[in-house]
């Protein structure tokens, strides 16, 4: 809204020609969404308290997460809030990219928020029927998909509508059927809200990881929106793409105010709110900007969060059905899954667990920044 009202003033006013300039947005809506999260945080904190939306811990999880008993959660409204506040302000309101972003942002939020109501207001163990949930977010994916195909964000005549770009390949590109790419889309958004949800059962370790990869799109959002960059590193030019740097630098600046509450010890946990709202963002900012591949580069801790999920369950399952329950609590992959779990069963310190996936969260998205090179 302050880009429309101001940006025109710019050649008046020239301090309000900075508005005309990608970068500078970018770097504000970083700044203005960690104010908005400092600010929002201890009074959200204090009304959750206030409601008792305490987390629900596993009983067969690490010991010392029982002390979290009782802690806040959905705190992923501050995220929320301060991620599409400053976007709303500094973006573009007619630019399609943002818009997408913003819709995929609150609807996958909105899942989230029903869960954790059912779960820790209305005391439902169970949160929201994972049929449910997942209904939620396909139908997400494949009015996306959907939407893309029918109104294309990026003219067709420079990548088909139904293309994806190859990372470490020149202007190498899959394009999928119509039918099969709404199932691709609604794989990516499917797939990765869960895995960040999957990601989220440490202090400040989906915050850390999500922080990490929102600048990394933030990135090639730029990048991928010029002219010239694009014609140097040889990529296909996505008109308007660069205002997606404006949603990615606000939550990146997001992630950065409520680590300041997620830290540990956590003040406040961010939830399936939190948690599913920023795996649809990034799934969602991936798919417009042709890089769904990428994102299981930049995302790759969160991929391999997932997947220690999916191997843990299904070796399980499969050793109980061929040997017998004894043999398969006995033979298990990990020794708790998700993945952050495995190593906290083995002796690493909480902080220990977050910090190092942190550092590996930072070689994901230094590789994903390679592609631009290594190509």
């Amino acid at each position: 809204m302050l880009y429309h009202l101001l940006a025109p003033l710019g050649k008046m006013i020239l301090p309000f020609n900075l508005l005309n300039y990608i970068s500078f947005r970018a770097a504000a809506a970083m700044v203005m969404a960690l104010g908005i999260a400092f600010l929002l945080g201890p009074v959200i904190i204090r009304r959750l308290h206030a409601l008792k939306v305490g987390q629900v811990i596993r009983a067969e999880g690490p010991a010392s997460h029982q002390a979290k008993r009782g802690t806040p959660t959905m705190g992923g409204i501050i995220i929320i809030a301060a991620t599409v506040i400053p976007t709303l302000l500094l973006a573009p309101l007619t630019n399609r990219f943002v818009v997408v972003s913003v819709i995929a942002m609150l609807w996958c939020g909105a899942i989230g928020f029903l869960d954790d109501y059912l779960k820790v207001v209305q005391g439902q163990s169970r949160g929201l029927v994972a049929k449910w949930k997942l209904a939620g977010q396909v139908s997400f994916g494949v009015t996306l998909g959907v939407l893309l195909l029918v109104w294309p964000v990026v003219n067709p005549a420079s990548i088909p509508a139904s293309a994806t770009t190859v990372p470490f390949f020149k202007y190498l590109i899959v394009t999928f059927a119509p039918w099969l790419y709404v199932v691709f889309v609604t794989g990516v958004v499917t797939g990765f809200s869960n895995a960040v949800n999957l990601t989220d059962g440490l202090d400040g370790l989906a915050t850390g990881l999500s922080m990490i990869a929102a600048g990394a799109f933030a990135f090639f959002a730029y990048v991928l929106g010029r002219v010239d960059t694009t014609s140097y590193f040889l990529l296909f030019y996505l008109p308007g793409a660069g205002e997606l740097a404006v949603f990615c630098a606000a939550l990146m600046g997001a992630c950065l105010g409520f680590l300041w509450f997620n830290a540990h010890p956590a003040r406040v946990f961010m939830g399936d709110t939190g948690s599913l709202a920023l795996g649809g963002a990034f799934g969602t900012v991936a798919i417009l900007l042709k890089s769904e591949f990428l994102l299981v580069i930049i995302g790759g801790v969160f991929v391999a969060e997932a997947l220690s999920v999916m191997m843990q369950t299904s070796v399980y399952k499969w050793n109980k059905r061929t040997r017998g329950r004894e043999y398969a609590d006995a033979h298990r992959v990990f020794r708790m899954a998700p993945l952050h779990h495995h190593f906290e069963k083995l002796g690493w310190a909480e902080s220990t667990v977050v910090v190092r996936f942190w550092i590996l969260g930072i070689f994901c998205g230094l590789v994903g920044l390679a592609t631009l090179k290594l190509r």
